[in-house]
């Protein structure tokens, strides 16, 4: 989604408990991720969906008004397109993509950035077909706008909304079928652990997933922020029991510019990510950026925030705070370092007199 488009504001408690929280820190990884590939491709500037595969990659890019740019596009490992699909009809916002082990590719076309469209679609890919197919879906409550789609074993879309506090998830009541509108139903939702990790949007870039993928062997998922990845055993192949009830590993991710994709690597053993890069200055290209699951490097979670790591280890400390609302557009310049507790003292301090202010201007009215 891109960073020019309207963004709600969240409200002034939000925005004061994300300043003023105390005693929170910001980690960067261990080591920078490692750079895979450069995409030099200019039709490619709107990454929302990326997924490995043993020849490279599959991505597609969000809702673009040129239409040379709303292809499915297929990479070598160097990130050179070797091949392009066009869709049958317009997609109205792509936002994450998955390719399932017998080789289909899903194209989710959920995101509603306005909350205004009355179905949100898949689009499938099986291989030897010339042309993706549709396949339409319908909120049970509303709509909702969304980022991240996972496919369980059985075939099932499982859509993650993108939203402060608890997302979503939604699955379809029955099987998706061309033509028609299946409705979804939610199945349960999601609190992420709260972080410090840095990133263009602050402390609600934090809580909202723009990404999912799940790992090959399928005994692992992970959801990204715009900040962190996190990391799910789904050791019986229940993803929705995984995520509503599973402790996830923490994974902080480079500060990247507006990153929504993510997948793992085709052994396993990483985490790929890419960010978009259509508002950046001219002549910026996405680059495929290599996280290591290296053991160690993701700490565990305990009582939904980061547990600090052992001594020597590198990882995301904890917070304490809470947000509502959806994030804002980014500020002049990201964030690094550490926040301190003093710095959290003298935000709490500004915050008393902003709070004292209000209440004098009551009174005085």
């Amino acid at each position: 989604m891109s960073t020019a488009r309207s963004w709600r504001l969240p409200t002034l408690l939000g925005v004061l408990l994300a300043v003023v929280a105390p005693g929170v820190a910001v980690a960067a990884p261990a080591s920078p991720p490692a750079p895979v590939c450069r995409v030099a491709d200019e039709r490619l500037d709107e990454v929302s969906g990326l997924a490995a595969t043993d020849d490279g990659f599959v991505a597609v890019n969000d809702g673009s008004d040129e239409e040379s740019h709303r292809r499915i596009f297929y990479l070598d490992r160097s990130c050179a397109v070797t091949r392009t699909v066009r869709y049958p009809s317009r997609p109205r916002d792509p936002e994450d993509l998955a390719v399932t082990t017998d080789g289909t590719v899903w194209v989710a076309d959920i995101g509603d950035n306005d909350r205004s469209r009355e179905t949100i679609a898949v689009w499938t890919l099986r291989p030897g077909q010339r042309r993706p197919v549709l396949h339409r879906m319908t909120y049970p409550d509303g709509p909702h706008d969304a980022e991240a789609l996972l496919v369980t074993d059985d075939g099932r879309p499982l859509v993650v909304t993108k939203q402060a506090g608890a997302a979503g998830l939604y699955a379809p009541t029955t099987p998706p079928r061309p033509g028609e509108t299946v409705p979804l139903s939610r199945v349960g939702e999601v609190r992420l652990p709260v972080t410090a990790t840095a990133n263009p949007y602050g402390f609600l870039g934090r809580r909202l997933v723009t990404g999912a993928a799940a790992s090959p062997d399928r005994r692992r998922v992970v959801l990204r922020t715009y900040a962190d990845a996190f990391e799910y055993d789904v050791p019986d192949g229940d993803v929705v029991a995984a995520l509503t009830s599973g402790t996830p590993r923490v994974v902080p991710l480079s500060d990247e510019p507006q990153g929504e994709s993510v997948t793992y690597s085709r052994d396993g053993r990483s985490l790929l990510t890419i960010s978009e890069t259509a508002d950046q200055p001219r002549g910026t290209r996405p680059a495929v950026l290599r996280h290591p699951l290296a053991s160690g490097a993701a700490p565990p979670v305990s009582g939904g925030t980061v547990v600090p790591p052992a001594p020597g280890s590198a990882a995301t400390p904890s917070a304490s705070a809470t947000a509502v609302g959806e994030v804002p557009a980014p500020a002049g310049g990201r964030k690094a370092g550490a926040a301190t507790v003093g710095v959290g003292l003298v935000g709490i301090g500004v915050a008393v007199m902003v709070l004292v202010g209000l209440l004098r201007s009551r009174r005085g009215g």
